[in-house]
């Protein structure tokens, strides 16, 4: 474990780790009138400092998307004790989001662009009828998935290929390629996790890559089909997008010069 001072200089970068509900807000990015992660947060930095804050995120995430695991950076010349910036903004904050950690950086380290991994987790609750305590945190699905199938899909799209059938017809990216670096499909009982790391994300690039490997999993679909999805390099050969609900944001890699603390587990007992 990194130790740090408690009483940070002024003028210093700092990185904190946060978690939060998605669906308490209506994504991360600030939204005029709307409640959003990024807004809440900055507000509450923004007390603490007592100066207006703004927040670089490692990734942005829809609404109804949670994370688990996001990293964010900002630049603060007030002094402050460490544990005001994580504590003491947690008491500020509302329900739904929560600053698991705070530590100083280097002027070097950016959430987002020394990102060398970003992992997410989909999580699929099957069963004929709808949840109640789960509504939110879950895709629900009626029909029964099967693992091998999906798993089995799932090998085609590991590797570096052209995502373009996997993203969003609105996604801004200038180039589809993407590397998939690992792609884990497991289930227990009524559950079913779609674990997924990669160098970088296209816009709704899981939620589609969730979607068609339900879809096989359902048997609607053959195995090859997310092979096929992938070569066409066409969105409208690709299945539904699968909701937000079940997408959580679980860790962003950086290198070990920055000695950034671990990603927090918090959707890992389910």
């Amino acid at each position: 474990m990194i130790e740090h001072s408690d009483t940070l200089l002024a003028g210093q970068r700092y990185a904190l780790g946060v978690e939060y509900d998605g669906s308490r807000f209506h994504g991360w990015q600030v939204q005029a009138g709307v409640s959003t992660a990024q807004e809440s947060l900055e507000r509450a930095l923004g007390r603490v400092a007592s100066h207006p804050v703004r927040v670089i995120t490692a990734g942005r995430t829809d609404t109804g998307v949670h994370a688990s695991g996001q990293v964010v950076h900002f630049d603060s010349h007030s002094d402050r004790p460490l544990k005001a910036w994580s504590r003491g903004t947690n008491t500020l904050t509302p329900p739904g989001l929560v600053v698991t950690w705070a530590i100083p950086v280097s002027t070097a380290f950016h959430a987002r662009f020394s990102a060398i991994g970003r992992s997410y987790r989909y999580i699929i609750f099957t069963r004929s009828m709808r949840p109640t305590f789960l509504s939110g945190k879950v895709t629900w699905d009626h029909r029964s998935l099967s693992i091998p199938l999906m798993a089995k899909a799932a090998t085609a799209l590991v590797g570096r290929h052209d995502f373009s059938a996997y993203r969003a017809n609105a996604c801004q990216s200038r180039q589809p390629i993407r590397e998939i670096r690992s792609l884990r499909v497991r289930g227990s009982g009524p559950w079913v996790w779609i674990d997924i790391e990669a160098d970088g994300f296209l816009y709704h690039m899981v939620r589609n890559i969730a979607g068609v490997l339900m879809a096989i999993g359902s048997q609607e679909r053959p195995v090859g089909w997310a092979r096929e999805v992938l070569e066409s390099r066409d969105r409208r050969a690709g299945g539904v997008t699968a909701p937000p609900h079940g997408l959580y944001l679980t860790e962003i890699r950086y290198p070990d010069e920055f000695k950034l603390p671990p990603a927090t587990p918090a959707c890992r007992f389910w």
